[in-house]
């Protein structure tokens, strides 16, 4: 497994080493030791899997806040889809910024999306199977949302003119300015949310075919 890193700290992209014969691929998709190696002391407890069926689905912008804060770890098993995440750690020099990667069943690359940020994406064919690791247990009364659209975030969704399918609960999360003004954003602090400085890497830029995108 081999990972690479953004402009924004925090998120990793992680790249499986494919094999591939007459009979088709293989590659392991995830080592505990790895995963704890790149992005430090994190347990992933819970899986969960969407299938949306329209394409240009949007799911988003979702995440919880302390204390159960959740990083979650990224893939398409079917389809593809523009996967963002945004930072809404109130210290961050990158706060309200994000970053955009294009994940699917072919690439077979893996986002993880840290503790601190807020996670979405839009699907871009039909029937897109996305399955997500995270580090802590779903919780109703922790769960919350900002908009996909907001103004402030500027947000590339690459819509253009079409359309896109959103449920009833995404259409209406606060918007950006309402998550600053929240005396719970303050939970959010880069001293709360412990996410590694990742020094050191694997140097893979030149040996497959992905830049990572500057931060918006």
């Amino acid at each position: 497994m081999q990972f690479d890193r953004f402009d924004i700290e925090g998120p990793l992209l992680f790249v499986p080493n494919q094999h591939r014969d007459p009979r088709g691929t293989f590659a392991e998709t995830f080592r505990e030791d790895e995963f704890a190696a790149a992005i430090g002391d994190a347990s992933l407890v819970q899986e969960n899997q969407s299938v949306s069926a329209p394409v240009n689905t949007i799911r988003g912008l979702h995440f919880q806040v302390n204390p159960h804060a959740q990083g979650k770890l990224v893939r398409v098993t079917h389809g593809a889809i523009l996967d963002v995440a945004v930072d809404i750690r109130p210290d961050s020099p990158t706060f309200g910024k994000h970053i955009r990667i294009e994940l699917s069943d072919q690439n077979w690359y893996q986002l993880w999306v840290p503790p601190g940020f807020a996670h979405g994406f839009r699907t871009l064919v039909p029937d897109t199977t996305v399955v997500y690791k995270v580090s802590d247990y779903y919780s109703p009364d922790h769960d919350r949302g900002i908009a996909w659209n907001d103004p402030d975030l500027a947000i590339d969704w690459q819509l253009g003119r079409m359309v896109p399918v959103i449920s009833e609960k995404d259409e209406n999360h606060p918007s950006f300015a309402n998550w600053k003004d929240k005396t719970e954003s303050r939970g959010f602090m880069m001293d709360e949310v412990a996410i590694p400085q990742h020094q050191h890497h694997a140097a893979i830029r030149d040996v497959w075919d992905y830049q990572p995108l500057q931060a918006s």
